[in-house]
């Protein structure tokens, strides 16, 4: 869910982009009436959202495998992750290659599946992910940030979401929206990340391994704070550059944020049970967004 929640933002804004240009451009009857016609869509489009939530789990899958074969070396010498099929032998290589063939055929079909008048531009900018899939697992061994290029794969979606929408993400200023919301979930994800990477620093430290949770050490929590704040401010900018005027996006932001903070606030950085435990806890942070988008397209309405 971590992959898709971008996705499903991002598409609810690009239907709230829609709206708010429909009303504002609206000069007959006809038109105001196709723009209440749009509540029927005011979460984003039904068939893009199935699209994308069969899509994010298939390269999501896609991602782990390539993360496990990549780092079964290392994943042996981690206690968290020695039971993984292809560090504890339970799964060769080959077979892993071959299910990689499978999900990545899998996420091929599910973009062919995009509206066919968008398809060239959709298909250009979420292979344009591929080259970040590819070497996220290999960045902890060559940067202190390898929770950053985490971030700039798994929030991929808040671009697609809106190119899917709209076919480009010129159409009504989108890169005004989709850049904030991009950064903001990077943003999200170096929050997250660093306090799940903080499971595993003994080992990681021990093998050479690189991370933020290492790099931030005691500075961690400040640092997350100041992620947390620029999560939230980037989300909301993305809002207001939908044109959402009513307060109930940036309510949900707050909140999204509030959540942010209380991890950070109550994260034990030395017991990895706390740490999953506020990890888990993203699916709400991502919950919040998505409902704050929809309301904010309600907004335009009342």
């Amino acid at each position: 869910m971590l992959l898709l929640w971008p996705c499903m933002w991002s598409t609810a804004l690009a239907s709230g982009s829609s709206i708010t240009n429909e009303i504002a451009s609206a000069a007959t009857l006809s038109s105001t009436t196709t723009s209440f016609a749009s509540l029927s869509s005011i979460a984003g489009d039904p068939k893009l959202l199935v699209l994308f939530a069969t899509g994010s789990f298939l390269m999501r899958g896609a991602g782990c495998t390539i993360n496990d074969m990549w780092d079964a070396k290392y994943d042996k010498q981690v206690s968290r992750t020695a039971t993984r099929p292809l560090a504890s032998g339970a799964l060769s290589y080959k077979q892993a290659t071959a299910f990689l063939g499978l999900q990545l055929t899998g996420g091929l079909g599910v973009l062919l599946s995009f509206p066919q008048e968008h398809l060239k531009y959709c298909f250009l900018l979420g292979t344009a992910s591929l080259p970040l899939v590819g070497v996220y697992p290999l960045m902890k061994r060559y940067t202190n940030w390898p929770q950053l290029v985490l971030g700039m794969t798994f929030n991929w979606g808040a671009l697609m979401g809106w190119a899917a929408t709209h076919g480009s993400l010129d159409v009504y200023d989108g890169l005004s929206v989709v850049l904030p919301l991009y950064g903001g979930g990077v943003a999200w994800t170096l929050v997250y990340d660093t306090l799940y990477a903080h499971q595993d620093k003994q080992d990681d430290a021990k093998l050479g391994l690189k991370s933020t949770a290492l790099y931030f050490a005691e500075n961690t929590k400040p640092i997350l704070f100041g992620f947390s704040t620029l999560a939230t401010g980037s989300w909301m900018a993305a809002g207001y550059n939908v044109g959402y005027v009513e307060p109930y996006y940036y309510l949900g932001c707050g909140a999204a944020g509030a959540h942010l903070f209380w991890q950070v606030a109550t994260a034990d950085l030395d017991n990895p049970k706390n740490l999953a435990e506020r990890f888990k806890s993203n699916m709400s942070v991502g919950a919040i967004m998505f409902a704050s988008c929809v309301a904010g397209n309600m907004g335009i309405f009342l």
